[in-house]
C-alpha cells in the first residue's frame, strides 16, 4: 500500500519500519476501498504513523482522555512546530478510528448526563408516536437539554424541578437577547417535554400547564426572502458551474425555488421518487404526513439529469443528492442550507437568516404575486394550516412584480 502512495524508497521503508505497520496498512486499504482520494490517504498515513509512535510510547494502549495531549506532543516533536486546531481534529479522528479497530484505545468513562434516559425517551416518542420531523426533534432536544444543564447541581430527580426553575431559565435567556418568538419556541419545547413527563408519571401536570409563553400577534413575522433578481442570479451562477458541486447545487436550487421545498424534503429525495416516463416527482412531506406527486418542470428535470449523468458519484445509495467527496453519503439538511447560504452570501445578499428556507419564502412570494389563491399556495407548499400561508400576505408585492424566467403555473 505504501508503494502506491509514495515514490521514494526511503519514505516507504520508514512507514513500513514504524510500529504496527501491518495494522496501519490494512486500515489504509480499507479507506481506499471506501473511496478516499490518494492525497487524503497520504495524510492519513502520516497521522497513523504519528499515532503508532504515541501508542508505543504509552505501552501499547492509550486512554482516550490522554490521546490528544500525546498526539500534540508527538506532532510538535516531529514537525518542529505546534499543529493547528484543524490538524489536531483530523489527527484525532483518524487516530481514534484506527485505534478502535485494533482495540488499542481505552475509552474514557464519562457520567451519563442528567435525565439523559428520559430525554431519549421523549425523542423516541416524538419520532414514533407523533411522526415529528427529525429537525424539529433535534431542536426540541437541544432546547430541553439546555434547560436541564442549567438546573442546580442538587436537582437529580423530576420531583425537585419546580416552576420557579423554568421561569428563572426563561428570564435568563431573555436577558441574553432572545426575542419573543425564540422564547416562545423554547417555552413550547419545555411544555411538550413536561407534558410527556407528566404522562409518564415523572412529574406533576402542573409544570407544563404553568409555563407561560410570550404572546405573538397574528402575521407579525414577515418572511424575509431574496428578490426575484437575486434568485435569478443564484440560479444562473450555479448553472454556469462545471464542477460536480455546482451541478449538484443547481439541481437542488431549482427544486427549492420551483417547488418551495423544505431542506428535509430535498434531503429525503431518492432515485425512486423520479418518474421519468410520467415526468413527475414525489415529495415526502413529513409534516403533513403525505407524499404528493408534482409535474417535473423541464428546467428542474434537465438539471437533475445533468447531475445524474455528469456529477453524481457511482455508489449503492438510492438517495438523490450525495456528498461530492468520498466517502460518498447522503447530503445532510445542514449541507443543503450551507450550500444556499454560501452562494447567497457570495453574491452579496443580506438577510437576517440565509439558508434553504428563504428560497421557500421566495417561491411563496412569487406565487402570491402571480395571482394564485391562498389555498393553491398552501397546497403547493404543503402547509397543514392556512395560518402558515396567510403570513405571506404581508409581503411587499412591489418588490416581487418581476416574473422569474421559470414558470410556476404548470406545477399547480
Amino acid at each position: 500500500m505504501y508503494d502506491e502512495l509514495f515514490r521514494q524508497p526511503a519514505v516507504i521503508a520508514r512507514y513500513r519500519a514504524g510500529p504496527y505497520a501491518e495494522a496501519r496498512e490494512h486500515f489504509l486499504r480499507q479507506a481506499k476501498a471506501n473511496g478516499y482520494a490518494s492525497l487524503t490517504l497520504e495524510r492519513m498515513a502520516q497521522f497513523l504513523l504519528i499515532t503508532a509512535y504515541a501508542v508505543e510510547r504509552s505501552g501499547g494502549r492509550i486512554d482516550a482522555g490522554h490521546l490528544r495531549s500525546t498526539l500534540v506532543e508527538c506532532t510538535e516533536r516531529r514537525l518542529g512546530r505546534s499543529p493547528s486546531r484543524h490538524m489536531v481534529k483530523r489527527l484525532l479522528g483518524v487516530a481514534e478510528a484506527w485505534l478502535s479497530s485494533i482495540d488499542r484505545l481505552i475509552p474514557t468513562v464519562t457520567p451519563e448526563p442528567r435525565f439523559d434516559k428520559e430525554l431519549r425517551a421523549f425523542a423516541e416518542h416524538m419520532r414514533v408516536e407523533q411522526g415529528i420531523s427529525s429537525a424539529t426533534i433535534k431542536n426540541r432536544e437541544h432546547l430541553t437539554r439546555g434547560f436541564i444543564d442549567a438546573l442546580p447541581p442538587h436537582v437529580r430527580s423530576f420531583g425537585k424541578i419546580t416552576l420557579d426553575h423554568i421561569e428563572a431559565f426563561l428570564r435568563a435567556e431573555a436577558k441574553r437577547g432572545w426575542n419573543r418568538r425564540s422564547l416562545r419556541q423554547l417555552g413550547s419545547s419545555l411544555r411538550c417535554f413536561f407534558r410527556f413527563a407528566a404522562y409518564q408519571g415523572w412529574c406533576s401536570a402542573k409544570l407544563a400547564m404553568g409555563i407561560e409563553l410570550p404572546r405573538l400577534y397574528d402575521l407579525e413575522d414577515v418572511p424575509r426572502a431574496p428578490t426575484v433578481e437575486e434568485v435569478d442570479q443564484l440560479l444562473a451562477t450555479a448553472a454556469a458551474g462545471r464542477d460536480a458541486v455546482a451541478i449538484r447545487d443547481h439541481a437542488m436550487l431549482l427544486l427549492l425555488t420551483h417547488y418551495g421545498l423544505r431542506r428535509g424534503e430535498v434531503q429525503r429525495l431518492t432515485l425512486d421518487d423520479l418518474d421519468w416516463t410520467a415526468e413527475t416527482i414525489r415529495i415526502d412531506r413529513r409534516k403533513s404526513r403525505k407524499a404528493p406527486t408534482y409535474p417535473l418542470s423541464a428546467s428542474a428535470g434537465q438539471a437533475i439529469l445533468r447531475y445524474l449523468r455528469e456529477a453524481r458519484p457511482r455508489c449503492d445509495s438510492r438517495t438523490l443528492f450525495l456528498t461530492a467527496l468520498p466517502p460518498f453519503r447522503p447530503l445532510s439538511g445542514e449541507g443543503i442550507s450551507r450550500a444556499v447560504h454560501q452562494r447567497l452570501v457570495a453574491q452579496g445578499v443580506k438577510l437576517d437568516r440565509i439558508g434553504a428556507h428563504c428560497l421557500r419564502h421566495a417561491c411563496a412570494g412569487q406565487l402570491l404575486d402571480g395571482g394564485f389563491t391562498m389555498k393553491q399556495i398552501a397546497d403547493h407548499l404543503g402547509h397543514r394550516s392556512m395560518n402558515s400561508t396567510r403570513i405571506y400576505t404581508k409581503i411587499d408585492l412591489r418588490g416581487l412584480r418581476q416574473v422569474a424566467e421559470f414558470d410556476l403555473g404548470a406545477l399547480l
